[in-house]
């Protein structure tokens, strides 16, 4: 049977048909940490501390304290159940998001009544509350308060009238309150968030959550690949190959994504600026990609919030900070941003690309490099200093040659042991602005880094010379076809 996926529940559908890729479970589980909690060690794998692995999606229908709403989580924490969703092989799917970015499809408006806007409930009516219309977990017990990781943000940029999609953190403050976490200079949707503060306008905005997994993918491209003024809905639109349907709000003058679980609408408030744990002061916001905790930030912007709309028995879509389904959202749309780049340079010799999950998908790239002719020697280091320009947030990457297995880390750190020599072989370029969620990235870990942030690129060339391809053959063995024997 053929699972057409276009929304949250058809996805989660199709992984049902799949042995061991959803798991359901009628218990009761607080949403204050506890459920992300549970799924530490069901399937949040990524950098999530150990004990953890990489295991099925978990759907939670009894979430204290929300009454009919249920909670997925994990739904892309597997680059196989992504792969299923958007109907590619694990391997391709960095090339598939690449062909998407080049031949977008622009969303549409549509007229019809929206799945997303079966229930509306408006904050000027009394009893509106986000802590009890939203089951919105906590990852750990210190984190700043219930927190929106899967949110599709969209806004309008208040002078070109252009559209982006992103995904932020979100914090519930108050009833009607949510803190919007902006990396500087890192996403557009800050940036229009700045122009209308400049202009002393509100910035209407909408944050759709659960819907379909290739727009939280697609959602996840940053510059230069999609720059300002690229909707990123388009990606999710050629990689369905129909448009996504979208919705005029109830509240604000804003549109929403039609078929998501819930829609929260609102405007950004200019001139205000929140601290994140207003209300726990623990000091930290919530767990971050690289695995650490990240800081409270003082400079959280404000969403005023107009209205909430949802389906009809809503499923809330959440994720863990540092878990795999974090490196499936960023890292794979990486892939295509560095493979894109590499094969405009220099055609055909980028076999592929992983973002590695140690790397939490963004500090970490493994090139798979084919060098054709005695002219390709170097080349594989030019591949990795365009990766590096390509994507700024990248600190480590490892070359190995069309034989190793890039997606394999056990087979890269052979290449590493075998054909690796540290003193030849390491190629450093330090004083390079990379990310700040990187602790090691301080001017404390390093006399070469001079503002936290600032860190030492690394190459890690793990191929054969071309001269010595001959002496460096891997042991080949008879091609068999092994289900005779088992």
């Amino acid at each position: 049977m053929t699972h057409k996926v276009n929304d949250l529940r058809s996805a989660l559908e199709l992984l049902q048909s799949m042995p061991g890729q959803l798991v359901e479970t009628d218990v009761e589980v607080d949403p204050e940490a506890e459920l992300s909690g549970v799924y530490r060690y069901v399937g949040a794998g990524g950098t999530v501390m150990r004990p953890t692995k990489e295991g099925p999606a978990m759907i939670f229908n009894n979430v204290k304290g929300h009454p009919g709403a249920r909670v997925a989580i994990g739904v892309m924490a597997s680059r196989k159940r992504v792969a299923a969703i958007l109907d590619a092989k694990p391997e391709d799917l960095g090339k598939l998001l690449y062909r998407s970015v080049d031949n977008p499809v622009p969303p549409v408006v549509s007229d019809d009544p929206a799945p997303c806007q079966e229930v509306v409930h408006l904050a000027s009516e009394p009893g509106f509350d986000l802590n009890k219309l939203i089951p919105a977990p906590t990852n750990t017990p210190i984190d700043a308060g219930p927190y929106i990781t899967l949110g599709m943000c969209y806004a309008t940029h208040p002078d070109t009238g252009r559209n982006d999609v992103t995904i932020h953190r979100l914090c519930i403050q108050d009833k009607d309150k949510l803190s919007i976490f902006f990396t500087p200079g890192a996403r557009h949707i800050g940036a229009m968030a700045e122009r209308a503060e400049e202009l002393g306008q509100r910035l209407p905005i909408s944050v759709s959550i659960g819907v379909d997994p290739a727009i939280e993918i697609g959602s996840c491209f940053e510059p230069p690949t999609t720059p300002m003024g690229y909707d990123e809905l388009a990606v999710a639109g050629a990689l369905r190959g129909e448009p996504v349907k979208l919705v005029n709000c109830v509240s604000v003058n804003q549109r929403a994504i039609a078929n998501a679980e819930y829609v929260i609408e609102g405007e950004v408030v200019p001139g205000v600026r929140v601290q994140e744990d207003q209300n726990r002061n623990t000091g930290h916001a919530m767990p971050e990609f690289p695995g650490y905790n990240g800081v409270a930030s003082n400079q959280c912007w404000m969403i005023d919030v107009k209205a909430v709309t949802h389906r009809k028995n809503p499923i809330m879509q959440t994720c863990i900070g540092p878990s795999e389904e974090h490196v499936s959202m960023v890292g794979i749309p990486t892939e295509a941003s560095i493979y894109g780049m590499i094969e405009k340079a220099m055609p055909g010799r980028l076999q592929n690309v992983y973002c590695a999950s140690p790397g939490g998908g963004k500090f970490m790239a493994v090139l798979q490099f084919k060098k054709q002719s005695p002219s390709d020697e170097g080349r594989q280091r030019q591949a990795a200093i365009i990766a590096m320009a390509a994507y700024s947030e990248l600190k480590h990457v490892f070359i190995v040659d069309e034989d190793v297995d890039c997606f394999d880390l056990n087979d890269v750190l052979w290449a590493m042991n075998t054909r690796f020599q540290g003193d030849a072989d390491i190629i450093t370029i330090p004083g390079v602005r990379c990310h700040p969620l990187d602790p090691s990235n301080d001017p404390t870990c390093s006399p070469s880094i001079r503002d936290h942030g600032i860190a030492c690129k690394t190459i890690f060339d793990c191929t054969v010379p071309y001269d010595q391809k001959d002496r460096f053959k891997r042991a080949e063995f008879m091609e068999v076809d092994p289900s005779k024997w088992l």
